[in-house]
């Protein structure tokens, strides 16, 4: 099968990832922001306590909802276009989020949130232009230079919902006005992004094959596993962990804060060793590293209760999501055709977050029921799968 043939990078080929990198770092910082926020306001809100969840389940499941409108939209757009449209979106779902605030409804919070979400699906897709933009050889790289942008976010927009909280006479309100900000800023920056980047060459005439023959390949069917595995596990674990931590175990709050700050840190901190790390064990490697990883999670949760010991499970589960997501992301682009890229990206992203979907939604019935050892050992069953395709792939990646 002939597979996805890039163009050789030139030099100026990483402005367009340099751009994205910055967007993404700035426009992403409104989803750390509503993963502190929502549960809290959810319960302010909320009719009852056992909905304060829901405006964060909402914004995963928009985002698995957004995945095939946001592909298509890029196909009949492009990428710069479509990207400011759902930035766009995402500012008038922040400032919805806002008013909800100032009129005490639930309703019309979750609406926002699940907007975000969409507009989540859209920024998602800022990995994948970045791979377009250089050549396939480099594309490991700039995954991994948009991976390292979330650090910013990650630690930015929790200082802004902090920072919002008292700028209006509802508390709050101006947390999301900050989100809003920040997408604003995102949208002004994609105006440099390069709609020519020097992308495809050698491209292949006709129309793209029906996704049941793109799908034949095992190469393909392994990059998707990666990744849902990667969420799959890292959705559960991290889900459950606060739950677990203050409620459970008994442990204070702000132990239970250290524990997702470090989680947080160690999903994106890799990022920055990722490229050479590609160099020394190739993307089959770093799949067997982040299921190592993932291994080290379990046994360190089977056997230590401890605030240390939740707080090596979560860094071990954030190093390990990073290595099976990126190496997933990497390997996505040599598993089609030219012309099919659309297509295999947006099943992999509807597989993806479906999939995060529905661990984040089981996490919090699932400790409710089982103990905290036995969620862990669930866990195995995805690790298995990925680990059944490792030994039958047996291509070099």
């Amino acid at each position: 099968m002939k597979e996805t043939i890039y163009a050789n990078s030139a030099p100026n080929s990483f402005v367009n990832v340099g751009v994205l990198a910055v967007v993404s770092a700035v426009a992403m910082a409104a989803f750390p922001l509503l993963a502190l926020m929502g549960s809290i306001l959810g319960a302010l809100l909320s009719p009852s306590p056992g909905w304060a969840t829901l405006p964060i389940a909402l914004m995963v499941i928009g985002t698995a909802a957004g995945i095939l409108p946001v592909s298509r939209c890029m196909a009949e757009l492009g990428r710069k276009p479509s990207f400011l449209l759902f930035m766009a979106l995402g500012i008038v779902a922040c400032l919805m989020a806002g008013q909800s605030l100032y009129l005490k409804s639930f309703s019309l919070f979750c609406s926002a949130t699940f907007l975000l979400g969409v507009c989540n699906a859209a920024l998602q897709q800022m990995r994948f232009a970045a791979m377009e933009s250089v050549g396939i050889e480099h594309g490991p790289t700039a995954v991994s230079i948009i991976m390292c942008a979330g650090i910013f976010a990650a630690f930015v927009g929790p200082e802004l919902a902090v920072a919002g909280r008292h700028i209006s006479a509802v508390e709050y309100q101006g947390s999301f006005w900050f989100a809003a900000a920040c997408l604003v800023v995102g949208a002004v920056i994609m105006m440099f992004f390069y709609t020519e980047a020097p992308q495809r060459a050698g491209k292949i005439a006709g129309t793209p094959r029906p996704l049941g023959q793109i799908l034949s390949n095992p190469t393909l069917i392994l990059a998707v596993a990666s990744g849902a595995t990667a969420y799959i596990v890292m959705s559960l674990v991290m889900t459950a962990t606060p739950i677990t931590m203050h409620l459970h175990h008994g442990y204070s709050i702000d132990d239970t804060k250290w524990v997702i700050q470090s989680h947080v840190a160690a999903m994106f901190l890799p990022s920055l060793a990722t490229i050479w790390l590609f160099r020394l064990f190739s993307i089959r490697g770093l799949m067997i590293a982040g299921l190592v990883c993932f291994c080290a999670t379990i046994g360190i949760g089977l056997y230590d209760s401890s605030v240390m010991g939740f707080w090596g499970q979560l860094v071990m589960l954030g190093i390990g999501w990073n290595f099976l997501f990126v190496s997933g992301t990497a390997l996505l682009p040599s598993t089609h055709r030219e012309g099919e890229h659309l297509h295999a990206q947006a099943f992999n992203d509807t597989v993806i977050f479906s999939t995060q979907a529905v661990a984040a939604l089981s996490a919090g019935w699932a400790v409710s029921i089982i103990s905290w050892q036995q969620l862990l050992l669930l866990c195995l069953l995805p690790m298995v799968l990925i680990s059944s395709l490792l030994i039958l792939q047996r291509k070099k990646l």
